[in-house]
């Protein structure tokens, strides 16, 4: 009987094993995290959990029955240490070693650090990527404390918005030269940068961080590229994270920028597949890593139907969202490559719902909406069909968005 062994216990490794059963896969499963907790959220860390408007039972994805109702075993607090590609077995840090038919990589990914050289390892510097982190972050905010976060990326923005909720003197140090360089419009920046300002955060574009200077141990001031030196008591980095390849590279596997892998997951050693943030995949003629949670969900569901004999290809339709101060942002698609953006903005005001509609070539291929999940909604729609909506409707707001999907 087929044994499927999945290291990783995040939100692709939770999808994949509960799409096993509910297809009927009746063979044994085993799920390996590293962690002491069942798989959870993440998102909800840098924003709701920290804030304290969550207790940590909530971002369980399934209650811990539903583990065993299911026939799971879930091995937590067990990181896993090699991979025996010949003899087919996953070894780990005990030693004890778990024997697979078919082995899913679901690693994940973690976040880059600052180096020790410039202060890193200082204490009062933090990262926010699992519950641990949170944990450590949230008693630190208090009233009156300076911040400063390193990074002007999703990550970064949230966790300036909840310092400053919190009553936190924030700075934000971006060295790109806008917030949100890579991953989204400078229209939209634009936007959220006014947003941040509005709540007293300090934005400091195109200046990076020379180094952390501290005393007896802990964080005291940073020393920007600029040359000046400001007072902080606590710092967040939030520069990006990395797809987690180490299991994979240690045992021979394929990486491109993430654990490779084909169309259907299949990674270049038989019996091996890998889903979610540590995967890379074929995609329009390139290859493609996705991090977020509709990404890790929908191609861990492909490869638990591969590992069933689907051989179904892995066609991603990306969504993403991020929650700042009263603002929601929902994201479809992916905007890269961008040569046109139409704005949508109903009513006037900050908190006015607006939407930025990305083209390429005069196809649509992603929407921005800010307060405007309808604008969401119907993009994803219209994206996922192929439709390219004319761009003057699109700008008007009299313009009924659903009549677009019939036209």
């Amino acid at each position: 009987m087929t044994h499927v062994v999945v290291v990783g216990a995040g939100q692709a490794g939770l999808a994949l094993v509960a799409r096993l059963r509910a297809d009927g896969f009746d063979g044994p499963i085993t799920l390996i995290g590293a962690e002491p907790h069942p798989p959870y959220q993440r998102p909800p860390l840098s924003k709701a959990y920290l804030l304290g408007e969550m207790p940590q039972e909530r971002l369980y994805l399934r209650p811990e029955s539903f583990y065993a109702e299911q026939g799971i075993d879930l091995r937590l607090g067990s990181p896993a240490a090699a991979i025996d590609t010949g003899r087919q077995v996953v070894v780990l840090e005990t030693g004890a070693e778990i024997p697979y038919d078919e082995l899913v990589l679901a690693t994940g990914a973690v976040p880059r650090r600052l180096p020790a050289a410039i202060g890193g390892d200082l204490e009062g510097v933090f990262t926010m990527r699992d519950i641990r982190d949170a944990d450590a972050l949230a008693p630190q905010m208090r009233p009156g404390r300076r911040a400063l976060v390193v990074g002007g990326g999703y990550i970064g923005l949230e966790g300036a918005a909840v310092a400053a909720s919190r009553g936190l003197q924030v700075t934000l140090i971006e060295m790109a030269p806008r917030i949100l360089n890579r991953v989204a419009s400078a229209e939209t920046a634009d936007w959220f940068r006014a947003l941040h300002r509005a709540h007293g955060v300090d934005i400091r574009e195109g200046t990076g961080l020379d180094r952390l200077l501290g005393k007896d141990g802990r964080v005291t001031a940073a020393r920007l590229s600029t040359g000046e030196e400001i007072p902080v008591d606590l710092v967040l980095v939030g520069i990006g994270i990395q797809p987690d390849t180490r299991l994979a590279e240690s045992a021979g596997i394929a990486v491109e920028n993430g654990i490779r892998t084909d169309e259907y997951g299949r990674t270049s050693v038989p019996h091996v597949w890998a889903a979610g943030d540590c995967a890379s995949f074929p995609h329009e003629g390139g290859r493609l890593r996705l991090e977020s949670v509709g990404h890790a969900i929908d191609q861990a569901e492909t490869v638990a139907r591969n590992i069933m004999g689907a051989e179904q290809p892995y066609r991603p339709m990306p969504w993403f969202w991020s929650d700042q101060y009263d603002c929601k942002l929902q994201i479809a698609g992916l905007g890269q490559g961008h040569d046109r953006i139409v704005t949508r903005r109903l009513g006037e005001g900050p908190d006015a719902p607006l939407s930025h509609w990305y083209f390429r070539d005069g196809r649509l291929i992603a929407v921005d909406a800010m307060n405007d999940s309808r604008a969401y909604m119907i993009g994803k729609r219209l994206i996922e069909a192929g439709r390219s909506p004319d761009p003057a409707l699109l700008a008007d707001p009299a313009t009924d968005l659903k009549a677009l999907l019939k036209g």
